[in-house]
């Protein structure tokens, strides 16, 4: 029906618009979705665990570090009584016999064991054990220094003695070095300085509830010739001389366990047996 004519002084009416009709599709995961939130945040928590990493090596001490290392090292499995052939001859078995370990029906288990390692390299002891022997270790050394300090005539020795922390318990070495010897060449007679040293070792053990076991080595140097002699009965007379010289300051005999001589085949200078460190004698108490 066509529209009445506009009335005279009014304006012509606006045409129709059309109608347009936006039609809008939404298509789930466009443009890669969201994997790269996942990645991304991935390699967020990636990087905070290792500045984290890098803060905690800086703010602990190298002890501590020790500590966590040790903490985190696989423990050593203990072996299950009668396995494997542990009642056989010597005890002995092999990497094929069967274990009697709890496992499934047919499998013949895992014959491979981890030894912990402590962060010196050696088998890891128990941690109450190894602050008996640090404390013990710490409180030797400052014995011996304490007592040096008192007689100014070989206060000049300080370096001679050497305290360490070793798998059977703590040792004490009394070291020569080129400018110094604790016997005489060739012989088992003490200086009187080392007769002093001694004296300070004595004084120091006296109180301490230990057994001792005493070792002499040697150099590799070799003996003159036609002199009836070996390293081996001079390390071993050595050990001897410093247990009497101990006994003689007060140590009592009851507390020797062993003498050894081992001559040079327990170097403390490896790559020089000639060394005249080398020459020394061991305190173990143990």
């Amino acid at each position: 029906m066509a529209s009445a004519p506009p009335a005279e002084g009014e304006a012509p009416p606006e045409p129709l618009q059309p109608i347009i009709v936006k039609k809008i599709t939404i298509q789930e995961a466009g443009h890669h979705g969201g994997a790269w939130k996942v990645a991304y945040a991935d390699f967020v928590t990636a990087m905070m665990a290792f500045f984290l990493l890098m803060w905690l090596l800086g703010a602990t001490t190298e002890d501590q570090r020790k500590g966590l290392a040790d903490f985190f090292t696989p423990t050593l499995v203990k072996i299950k009584e009668k396995s494997a052939g542990s009642d056989g001859f010597m005890n002995g078995s092999s990497l094929t016999d069967v274990d009697n370990y709890p496992n499934r029906q047919g499998q013949t288990g895992n014959k491979s064991l981890t030894i912990p390692r402590s962060a010196k390299g050696g088998p890891m002891q128990a941690s109450g054990e190894e602050k008996v022997k640090e404390d013990l270790k710490k409180k030797l050394e400052e014995e011996i220094k304490e007592k040096l300090e008192r007689k100014s005539e070989i206060r000049h020795l300080a370096k001679q003695f050497r305290v360490r922390v070793v798998d059977t318990g703590v040792r004490i070495d009394l070291i020569d070095d080129a400018d110094f010897s604790m016997f005489a060449l060739g012989t088992t007679v003490l200086v009187p300085e080392a007769r002093e040293m001694i004296e300070i070792v004595a004084e120091t053990l006296l109180e301490k509830d230990a057994t001792l076991t005493i070792r002499g080595h040697t150099d590799s140097l070799p003996w003159r010739d036609g002199v009836e002699a070996n390293n081996w009965s001079l390390s071993a007379g050595r050990a001897e001389a410093t247990r009497q010289a101990l006994i003689q300051s007060g140590l009592d005999g009851d507390r020797y366990t062993r003498i050894e001589g081992v001559a040079e085949k327990e170097p403390l200078i490896p790559d020089d047996p000639a060394d005249p460190r080398n020459r020394r004698i061991s305190i173990l108490l143990q």
